[in-house]
């Protein structure tokens, strides 16, 4: 046990955070996963148990691979992986899959082994590490709007128009980090404001060209547009049927919970495994469960915050904060839909909810953040050994 822990370098308190969450899975995923298996037709939920195992297994030995990665190559592997993430969104764009209709084409199929993958995952995290790339480069230095285009903001727009038409949340939740960070990054607020215009510019004429021309993008555009309307206007309308089983099983769940693997509203509810597993968790856990589940992203909130300010180095402290701040920030609105806070936006809830790919970068992410944090720690060491010039000549003897 000891060797193996001599392996794991970074933050003690992600891996413990990390590790708390993907163990307290197993009980909801196992628990809600039984109405996908009796409509399904297998009857038994093991199948999902054993999938969800090696989603996670999966994605700690990418956890554990990338943490022991030195950071600093991730500079330039977002170089090298940005052209990539643009040719998979293509080629998932132009798969024309639909459902019920809707154009739906956020999945590509793996040659080979059959799976599906779902590409804006691994595009918000190349994404971010190359904003946060760009970042440090230009830091301490006076630029101009214009010098900024080309390497900043057009790979951004690239990545977000070719997300949008079929995920609308995703590509929402990937501006705003985009702007947070760059406004964290120092960017001129000027600049960070003809940005956000620029955004609301293209989202209506994206909009209005969808309307005018519907064979392009079926329905998509109705579909968002229902769901905010419906949560403005408080409507009870069919698309409100998830919310409406939600906040029952939320209700029912009280202080204390109906128990583990008791659930009801599992039977009726879709997505349950997934999308709405954090009602799922109420319900059996109660309010107590619910705020400890947000306790420990709030916690995992606190420690991405200390091991940015710790960092280095500029790009280190960026890169925590633009891979880190996406996975709370995502927890946060999967909660706030649960609870009709927030209209309905696909978002899992990460590390807990089912699901191979949403798994993997959320491991992929976390495993930056710990190779930041193992770098700090190494010069740590350096420093206490200089500070003890006795232990480095007994270690020599």
């Amino acid at each position: 046990m000891n060797n193996l822990l001599s392996h794991i370098k970074g933050d003690r308190l992600i891996w413990a955070i990390v590790a708390l969450l993907a163990i307290f899975s197993f009980l909801p995923v196992y628990s809600a996963s039984s109405n996908l298996a009796y409509t399904g037709g297998s009857g038994s939920t093991f199948s999902f148990f054993v999938k969800h195992f090696m989603h996670l297994f999966l994605g700690f030995a990418i956890m554990y691979g990338i943490h022991r990665v030195p950071y600093r190559y991730f500079r330039g592997l977002s170089l090298v992986m940005l052209p990539i993430v643009l040719i998979l969104l293509v080629l998932t764009m132009f798969q024309g899959t639909t459902i019920d209709g809707a154009n739906a084409s956020r999945w590509i199929q793996i040659p080979i082994v059959g799976m599906s993958f779902q590409t804006s995952t691994l595009a918000a995290v190349v994404l971010m590490v190359y904003v946060a790339r760009y970042l440090s480069k230009i830091q301490d230095r006076d630029i101009s709007f214009k010098e900024t285009i080309l390497p900043l903001w057009l790979p951004v727009f690239l990545v977000l128009i070719l997300i949008l038409p079929a995920n609308f949340s995703t590509a929402a939740i990937m501006f705003t980090m985009v702007m947070v960070l760059t406004f964290i990054g120092g960017y001129p607020i000027r600049y960070l404001a003809v940005i956000v215009g620029t955004g609301m510019v293209v989202l209506i004429l994206f909009v209005l060209t969808a309307k005018a021309f519907p064979e392009v993008m079926p329905n998509r555009i109705d579909t968002w547009m229902s769901r905010i309307e419906n949560f403005s206007n408080g409507e009870d309308t069919e698309a409100d049927y998830q919310i409406e089983k939600a906040k029952i099983a939320i209700a029912t769940g009280e202080l204390a919970g109906l128990g583990p693997g008791k659930s009801v509203q599992k039977n009726f509810l879709p997505q349950s495994s997934s999308d709405f597993i954090f009602a799922i968790i109420v319900e059996e856990y109660g309010l107590i469960g619910g705020m400890v589940i947000l306790t420990v992203y709030c916690w995992m909130l606190f420690r991405i915050v200390i091991i940015a300010q710790k960092s280095d180095t500029v790009f280190g402290k960026l890169v925590v904060l633009g891979v880190g701040l996406p996975i709370v920030f995502q927890a946060f609105i999967n909660m706030a839909v649960a609870v009709e806070l927030f209209p309905v936006t696909g978002q899992t809830l990460p590390l807990i909810s089912s699901g191979g790919t949403s798994i993997w970068m959320t491991c992929l992410a976390i495993g930056i953040i710990l190779s930041v944090s193992a770098k700090r720690e190494e010069l740590k060491e350096q420093e206490d050994a200089l500070d003890n010039p006795l232990e480095i000549l007994s270690e020599a003897i």
